[in-house]
């Protein structure tokens, strides 16, 4: 509020209900009017003082009332506010009443204690009050986010899992402090949804490198459910630290079975495992994932002999609910598993439906798990197409070990299919058929396992067969619900038919799933982007690049979606900050012409062809679609065409190829690939 406010006389008339409650200090007006005005121009009602104080009423009770009734409270944080007590004693109201509170820092003024107490688990990123306007877009996205639960699955989903999930906050993008930075905001992680994004010849996403003192916590308006657990990665306390993938592996497998169980709400693999090497609280990690328990533990292997030490900690008081040690062989590795999450599931009370606890025993032979988990573990590092082919070959010598190992099977289609499409390595008929025939293997092994319909959803999508790999991504749903990489696919399918809402609401479970994977925000993004939310779009981008500043991609796919906004310069900057050579030419091609730099975009455009021609086909054509030049538009979309190159199932929901869409042979290219007319 503007400080300083008098007292009038007391008065019945109390605020109405609004969304938002602006806090700010008087020498900050201006900028607070301006959040006001962009909140309200997308549809949020604000109440902010004096403007909205009754005549007559009493000051400081008007403000109480406006808190109260507010949903979220965005913080004008300047050196002014900093100082100010009717800003600070307007922020304890608030939090007190658990409500979320966004902030709008303007400069680097030092906080005093007693605001770091209201906003310690916040991250601070400084810029200057003359940018403000850059942050509108954000702000307004994040208040969105703060005030609707919109990532949580609905109720009515007929789902044990996304039922209960529905009663839970989603832990990244809705916090009890959400902070918003004026400048320097950028975006990072590439969308792994196979269906519309160029996943064949993408670099990896780094693992994020985002501080713990960066994790923003749950918001505190909604309660975390009891029934609730992150399972951490399990320490490697062999000897010769050589165990981790056997430490991860057995972290991942309690992971997958406790998600199956009714009515536990349990984060996703890549949310639990953000937190590993870094110094961060038990605290801290249960906020940022919303729950309510932790399990951790750690694995001595040597030799045929193991030990594995497990602890169920109730975050609130610290409380050990549970605690065992297993001295066993490695021949009882799935014994274990097996009575892990038997206790978690006996200590949180959970109902059990279907037969109690999902059991593991995926082989009988322990040598072939060994290679597997050792597989596994190459997908969670930076991939290249020898890791791809290392990892293929750990496969088929677990398969030769045990040929009815049908999870191994699955993962070797996946890592078919992945291999090709990220460095188009092999034969494409050959490899499409290699990772058909060790899918098919999958199914027939067990027709129920979810691993099994989610590689041959893979082999479906390299063949561009969208209906049948709808039915595989449907098959995992209904058989996990708590597939993030399901419900990524899915999302692509409703997008393809026009549902754009159904597709936001995937995609939003998805990050509800996986709160910390900036792939997530990525592809919430992309249903934004392709539903025509531009201005959701680039604030979830930018979510992303909060999580994984470097992504391979990403400054790319934010300038691109700057491009459809109609600002060039901002995209400019930020395909000057592209990580990944192969797709920074190609993004300077592109920003350099909308802001008419003919000669500097030619240079671009001729680097990008020189080097990398059989890598940015689709954004090649992007470049002279712009161009109005549509005869190379076209023949660069054909050579995307022939390597099935991920990128072209987009080009229906491309606003950029707009110059494309009346050209019949656009429309020709669409139904060669099954996709819809518009």
């Amino acid at each position: 509020m503007a400080e300083g406010g008098g007292e009038g006389q007391t008065a019945d008339a109390h605020p109405g209900t609004h969304d938002v409650f602006i806090s700010y200090a008087s020498h900050d007006t201006a900028v607070a009017d301006n959040v006001a005005a962009a909140l309200e121009g997308q549809g949020l009602k604000c109440w902010i003082a004096p403007r909205d104080v009754t005549p007559g009423a009493h000051y400081a009770s008007e403000i109480v009332y406006a808190i109260d009734s507010a949903k979220a409270m965005v913080l004008v944080l300047s050196q002014d506010a900093a100082t100010s007590p009717h800003v600070l004693r307007e922020i304890e109201r608030a939090t007190s009443k658990r409500h979320p509170v966004v902030t709008l820092r303007l400069d680097q003024a030092p906080l005093p204690a007693e605001f770091e107490y209201f906003l310690n688990t916040s991250q601070w990123l400084h810029a200057s009050g003359a940018d403000t306007a850059r942050a509108m877009p954000k702000l307004v996205s994040a208040v969105r986010l703060a005030i609707q639960p919109t990532v949580v699955p609905p109720a009515s989903t007929p789902t044990a899992h996304t039922a209960a999930a529905s009663t839970y906050t989603p832990p990244a993008n809705r916090t009890a402090i959400v902070v918003v930075s004026v400048v320097g905001l950028a975006i990072a992680g590439l969308a792994a949804n196979r269906l519309w994004l160029s996943n064949r010849r993408a670099a990896s996403t780094p693992a994020p490198t985002v501080p713990a003192s960066a994790v923003m916590s749950a918001p505190a308006e909604l309660k975390i459910p009891e029934k609730s657990v992150a399972v951490l990665p399990f320490v490697d306390m062999s000897e010769k630290k050589d165990q981790e993938y056997f430490s991860d592996g057995l972290s991942e497998e309690l992971i997958d079975m406790l998600t199956k169980v009714h009515d536990l709400r349990v984060p996703a693999r890549t949310s639990s495992f953000y937190f590993k090497g870094k110094q961060t609280t038990i605290a801290d990690i249960a906020k940022a994932l919303s729950v309510s328990h932790v399990l951790e533990g750690s694995v001595r292997k040597s030799g045929n002999k193991l030990r594995v030490t497990a602890q169920l900690i109730r975050v609130d008081n610290g409380y050990h609910v549970w605690s065992e040690t297993y001295d066993r062989k490695l021949d009882d590795i799935f014994k274990v598993q097996d009575e892990i999450a038997a206790a978690v599931v006996t200590a949180l009370k959970v109902s059990l439906l279907g037969g109690g606890v999902p059991r593991a025993t995926p082989t009988m032979s322990t040598d072939a798990y060994t290679l597997y988990l050792q597989a596994q573990s190459i997908r969670n590092h930076a991939l290249q197409s020898a890791d791809a082919e290392r990892a293929i070959d750990y496969l088929q010598r677990a398969l030769k070990l045990d040929p009815k190992f049908a999870r191994a099977w699955a993962a070797l289609a996946n890592y078919r299919v992945l291999n090709y499409g990220y460095y188009t390595s092999g034969n494409y008929q050959q490899v499409v058929a290699e990772a058909r025939f060790a899918a098919e293997q999958a199914l027939k092994l067990d027709p129920n396992l979810p691993d099994a319909h989610d590689a041959m959803s893979s082999v479906y999508d390299l063949e561009w067969n969208w209906k049948a790999e709808e039915v595989e991504v449907d098959r995992v749903l209904a058989l996990d619900p708590g597939s993030a990489t399901a419900l990524w696919a899915a999302s692509g399918f409703r997008l393809t038919g026009g549902r754009f809402e159904e597709a936001v609401n995937l995609a939003q479970k998805a990050v509800a799933l996986d709160p910390l994977v900036a792939d997530n925000y990525a592809t919430l993004a992309m249903m934004y982007f392709a539903s025509g939310r531009l201005i959701e779009a680039e604030a979830a981008y930018r979510q992303a690049l909060d999580l994984a500043p470097t992504g391979s991609q990403l400054h790319f796919l934010l300038g691109w979606a700057l491009l459809a906004r109609r600002e060039p310069a901002a995209a400019l900057a930020e395909m000057e900050q592209e990580t990944d050579e192969r797709y920074r030419d190609v993004g300077l091609a592109l920003a350099l012409d909308a802001l008419g730099r003919k000669s500097d975009a030619d240079r671009a455009l001729a680097a990008a062809e020189a080097k990398y021609a059989k890598v940015v086909e689709y954004p090649i054509a992007v470049v002279y679609a712009n161009r109005n030049d549509l005869d190379k538009a076209v023949a660069w979309l054909d050579r995307a065409y022939q390597v099935h190159d991920g990128w072209v199932p987009w080009l229906p929901w491309d606003p950029l190829m707009k110059n494309l869409r009346d050209d019949p042979r656009y429309k020709a290219l669409l139904q060669k690939m099954n996709l819809p007319l518009e």
